[in-house]
């Protein structure tokens, strides 16, 4: 009989082991599954494909255009099966055929969803997308984000809008979920740090809009922030500590304790710009000891990013 080992909650912290007993002894000692599965926590990740798209490329030192490279595609998806989520929020995703596809590639590899959301935003390559086992009972998403910016006679909007759904994992229980994928550090007339913090700022309204009205949702808010902590358009998604609508970053770290989430080529350069976020109701339901970030020997073939994994007990 072949075992097949995914990386739910906390599996990349060397608890594969025990999970894996704990299986053999819930199989044996516990007939009627249906009770466990009340127990399994909700594994949500967000993950930056890098461009899962059709663009131009370098290979063999000519320039192509297609699609993302099976070479890449390929660990992309085991890297996914192996954290098996049950909610997965991807940034960099091509047009919906492209989605499709990423779709169709997971199924093939064992992990299917029952639930989608695509956001069309002003940048007509890459898109917020969003995958679940669950059903999307709410959808707020947006895909025109008009921005602020000191030159009004040249509008601008988030690049890549906003995600926003509610997913009900039991009739009782509700989360919603906010993404985003802000301006990157490419330069830009403009100004691209002044663009990304005014899109956070965007980000930031959106969330206390949610928790005013309703200061009992239990929010997720995740993304690439193009970032790192202390920068202004970071302070800005979070919010003000002594705010009620405040966000708490999960500063996830791997089994070796590192948490750079992004490698850029050109500067040689690690950083953290990837986050999770939760409000402070939905802050207790995060088991901090089982969520993580993602190491694999794959990831650099797969993405310049590497997925986050946030395991939330939710009392399916």
């Amino acid at each position: 009989m072949k075992l097949v080992r995914f990386h739910r909650c906390g599996d990349a912290r060397g608890r594969d082991g025990w999970l894996l007993l704990l299986g053999w002894v819930a199989i044996f000692l516990f007939p009627l599954v249906r009770e466990l599965k009340a127990e399994r926590p909700v594994t949500f990740a967000h993950y930056n494909l890098e461009n899962y798209l059709v663009m131009d490329r370098k290979e063999h030192g000519q320039i192509v255009h297609e699609a993302k490279p099976d070479a890449e595609v390929g660990p992309l998806i085991r890297i996914i099966q192996q954290i098996h989520p049950d909610l997965l929020g991807v940034a960099e995703m091509g047009p919906p055929d492209q989605f499709r596809s990423f779709r169709e590639r997971l199924a093939a590899a064992g992990v299917s969803f029952a639930d989608e959301e695509y956001v069309q935003g002003a940048d007509p390559d890459r898109h917020l997308a969003f995958l679940s086992r669950f059903p999307i009972v709410a959808r707020h998403s947006q895909g025109n984000v008009p921005i602020d910016m000191p030159m009004p006679e040249r509008p601008e909007a988030m690049r890549r809008g906003l995600l926003d759904v509610t997913v009900e994992v039991n009739p009782s229980t509700r989360i919603r979920l906010v993404g985003a994928h802000l301006k990157s550090k490419l330069p830009i007339p403009e100004g691209e740090a002044l663009v990304r913090r005014a899109e956070a700022q965007k980000l930031r309204e959106h969330v206390e809009a949610i928790l005013h009205e309703a200061p009992d949702t239990l929010l997720l808010v995740y993304g690439d922030l193009n970032d790192t902590k202390d920068a202004p358009a970071i302070a800005e998604v979070a919010g003000p500590r002594d705010d009620p609508a405040a966000l708490s970053d999960l500063w996830l770290a791997d089994a070796d304790g590192d948490r750079w989430t992004y490698y850029r080529r050109y500067t040689d350069t690690y950083a953290r710009i990837d986050y999770i976020f939760v409000n402070r109701k939905l802050f207790p339901k995060v088991d901090r000891t089982r969520s993580y970030l993602f190491r694999s020997p794959e990831w650099n073939r797969a993405s310049d990013h590497r997925p986050l994994i946030a395991c939330l007990q939710l009392d399916q």
